[in-house]
């Protein structure tokens, strides 16, 4: 008979993985008693060299025990934390600083009222306000009867490249102006244009044959046709009135102004 063969003795590689296997189940051990009470860690397993196994055969096993040795260890206790609202000893944190929001959109409101009641308040006693006495200028062209207005109370009307002043606001009025068509422009635009006859308007009651221009609330008497005639009037321009209302206005300098001292109609 033959005698029994021995085994053959593990390679260097198995003893050096079975080594690292060993210190990896360790460190495992040492860590999770550290971090949390828990049941003890498992002995940890040797992995005896087989005889008849081949050093491939070894490999997975050590793999996954590496594998399962990396995984994450398992998190620490919580850190502490103060008590929670409605727990005793809970202080509630300090107020932050108020921004007064509500007391800000109150006073853009207020601004924004304002500035709607004077843009639509009226300016005179026709009822121009000056939403409607500002147009914009520029898109204003320049043709006749084109009304305008400077940074003065005096209103003109554009006819053959002359500013005509209308005299009053009666006279505004009674040629069928309205304040929608004033142009407010700077008075470096006006003073372009060459200054025309004013506009009157006339009066004339039907008791007495004096005829008087109103300029200003007060009545200019016209001596007589041939001067009414030379400053361009026509019969159409003449407005009858009351005498008694003729009476009441001031009189102003007649027309021209060496006719003398000015009649009562």
């Amino acid at each position: 008979m033959s005698e029994p063969r021995e085994s053959p003795r593990p390679s260097k590689t198995e003893q050096i993985l079975d080594l690292l296997l060993d210190a990896l189940l360790e460190r495992q051990a040492a860590r999770q008693a550290q971090g949390r009470a828990a049941p003890p860690p498992a002995a940890p397993l040797s992995v005896a060299p087989r005889a008849s196994a081949p050093p491939s055969a070894a490999r997975p096993v050590a793999q996954a025990q590496t594998a399962r040795t990396a995984a994450p260890p398992a998190s620490g206790a919580r850190p502490a934390q103060g008590p929670r609202p409605g727990e005793p000893g809970w202080v509630p944190p300090p107020p932050r600083p108020s921004i007064h929001l509500d007391q800000a959109l109150r006073r853009l409101l207020l601004i924004l009222g304002v500035l709607v009641v004077l843009v639509n308040v009226p300016l005179n006693r026709s009822g121009a306000s000056l939403a409607r006495m500002i147009p914009p200028t520029a898109s204003l062209v320049i043709r006749d009867g084109l009304v305008l207005k400077g940074s003065g109370p005096e209103i003109y009307v554009l006819q053959d490249n002359k500013l005509r002043w209308i005299t009053s606001l009666d006279a505004f009025q009674f040629f069928g102006y309205r304040w929608e068509q004033v142009h407010v422009v700077d008075d470096s635009f006006l003073a372009q244009f060459e200054k025309g006859r004013p506009i009157h308007l006339l009066l004339k009651c039907e008791s007495s044959p004096h005829i008087y221009a109103l300029e200003n609330d007060r009545k200019r008497w016209i001596k007589d046709i041939p001067t009414f005639e030379a400053q361009g009037y026509v019969w159409s321009d003449v407005k009858i009135v009351g005498c008694d209302y003729l009476r009441s206005l001031p009189d102003g300098p007649p027309i021209p102004e060496d006719a003398g001292p000015p009649p009562q109609p």
